[in-house]
């Protein structure tokens, strides 16, 4: 009985181990990195776009694509110019001449 009681506290802490393991990994997967496509809160996209759109000078209808692409993307790359490929949803996004349709 001695060897049964020392040796059922290892089966106990791998199966705590096993659980703490896959309960950190369902954390990470939703983790989502400042600029990443659904990082920035639909409340947000204003904001992140008044930013995007400072050093433009057509500060209005920068916003008002930013913020189009902001609301389907949840995402603004970020500084006011380049680092699309932070976002490949507003990136990938085209006029029907395709050009880009996010500033």
């Amino acid at each position: 009985m001695a060897c049964v009681a020392r040796t059922l506290p290892i089966p106990f802490l791998l199966a705590l181990f096993f659980v703490a393991e896959v309960s950190g990994s369902m954390n990470v997967e939703s983790y989502k990195p400042a600029g990443a496509e659904g990082s920035v809160p639909l409340k947000e996209c204003p904001v992140k776009c008044k930013i995007r759109c400072s050093a433009k000078s057509h500060k209005k209808p920068c916003n008002f694509y930013c913020n189009y692409c902001c609301k389907r993307c949840l995402c603004v790359p970020s500084d006011t110019m380049g680092n699309k490929e932070e976002c490949p949803c507003y990136n990938n996004m085209k006029t029907q001449d395709g050009k880009p349709k996010c500033p």
